[in-house]
């Protein structure tokens, strides 16, 4: 117990004199203000960056009825990457290891098999040498596996060396798995690599790094030819994001009015979520928006082509296009991405909001392709700190500890 009752009393009546300050009915008509006056279209700078693609309006459906529909995609397949997270050894080695795997509804046991790993390596040490950086395969060539060199940098070490492992390893096992897919493909996550994107917006050094180097350049490249092979062979794919931290939507409200949500998931929230006389909420429906079309943040780089990288299709094709479902069971509101080459026929458009839908309200979460490819990809605590001890023999330097292990991490030696 670290907390007295009599501190506890003390915080409590300090969170009072910030919530006198806050009208909770203030925040939900700014909401209903910005749904209904700011987004048709929203503008940014003088260009619209957030247009409804057909009529905005918000829409509701009974779970139970939803749950119980036939899924519009007979088959559907998940993809989803792991890391051990980006780890520091006092040898000056700084290392994230990936893997990605694919799952199939219904289930395909040789798929589940296959993973593509990577490890990246970062160091600013001359003599460091991580010899063939080639493709190469193992378990009976089930898995394909590449350790691959970062980009030298003087800080962001562990932002760069996390998001090529983990953009590297989707992305490539995507496109090796690709042809595996009949009706729908599912990505946990986002359709393109918003994390190595918003490398523009954090810092001038990564963003120079993001257009200036073939690693990162070629990561993001996979993404764009992803979308080319699946426009190609007319099957669809989504990117379904659980926890979106995107405030792109809030801070372009915000030059126009007050928009006190943290981010935009928030946003959609208050205007997606209904409660009765009484305030609780109402479980017995999913609510969900119309489909939009998307320039803003990041996407604009997609839309813009700003990297520069050369692509097959028209630009407009690869435009990030999405919706958002609310689901009050759980209070959360999930955003699901596609590519505008699929999402302007309004049938295939209306066929993958079904999906979706169907889907949330069948497994109270996110759809089962993406959680069974959670399941084979996560690296849980006990195989993180096992791998972790392996690559720390392995290389024959111990990793760089500070207090914060001590007090909250797991030692391996209690675990191998």
């Amino acid at each position: 117990m670290t907390l007295d009752p009599v501190h506890v009393d003390g915080i409590a009546r300090l969170a009072g004199r910030v919530s006198r300050g806050v009208d909770e009915d203030d925040h939900q008509d700014l909401a209903e203000t910005v749904w209904a006056e700011f987004l048709d279209p929203l503008y940014d700078g003088g260009d619209p960056v957030l247009e409804p693609m057909d009529e905005q309006v918000r829409y509701s459906a009974q779970v139970d009825g939803l749950a119980l529909r036939d899924p519009p995609f007979p088959t559907r397949h998940g993809l989803d990457s792991g890391t051990i997270n980006p780890t520091t050894f006092k040898n000056g080695l700084v290392l994230d290891v990936s893997q990605a795997a694919m799952a199939a509804v219904p289930s395909d046991l040789e798929l589940h098999r296959g993973r593509t790993i990577v490890m990246t390596v970062h160091s600013n040490d001359d003599t460091y040498l991580l010899g063939e950086d080639d493709w190469t395969m193992g378990d009976g060539g089930y898995v394909r596996e590449r350790a691959l060199h970062a980009p030298r940098v003087d800080r962001y070490e562990e932002s760069v060396v996390h998001a090529l492992a983990l953009y590297l390893a989707e992305s490539e096992h995507a496109l090796e798995q690709a042809d595996i897919v009949d009706d729908l493909l599912v990505l946990d996550g986002p359709l393109y690599p918003t994390g190595m994107l918003k490398w523009t917006e954090r810092d001038t050094h990564l963003k120079n790094l993001l257009e200036e180097d073939e690693q990162p350049r070629d990561v993001v490249a996979n993404y764009f030819e992803l979308v080319e092979r699946f426009v190609d062979r007319e099957v669809p794919l989504i990117g379904f994001i659980k926890n979106s931290g995107s405030s792109a939507i809030t801070r372009a409200v915000r030059d126009k009015t007050n928009a006190p949500w943290t981010n935009d998931n928030a946003f959609f929230n208050r205007i997606l979520a209904r409660r009765d006389d009484e305030g609780e909420l109402r479980t017995g429906a999913l609510t969900f928006t119309n489909w939009f079309r998307s320039r803003v943040g990041t996407d604009r780089i997609v839309a813009d082509d700003a990297l520069g990288i050369d692509r097959e299709l028209d630009s407009e094709l690869y435009e990030v296009t999405f919706f958002v479902v609310y689901d009050p069971r759980d209070d959360l509101c999930y955003r699901v991405e596609a590519p505008y080459a699929f999402t302007r026929d309004e049938d295939t458009r209306e066929r993958l909001r079904m999906q979706v839908l169907h889907e949330v309200a069948a497994e109270q979460g996110p759809p089962l392709p993406i959680a069974k490819a959670d399941e084979l990809a996560r690296i849980d605590a006990g195989a993180n700190e096992q791998l972790r001890g392996r690559i720390e023999r392995e290389l024959d330097s111990e990793r760089h500890r500070e207090y914060d292990d001590k007090r909250w991490g797991v030692d391996v030696d209690d675990i191998v």
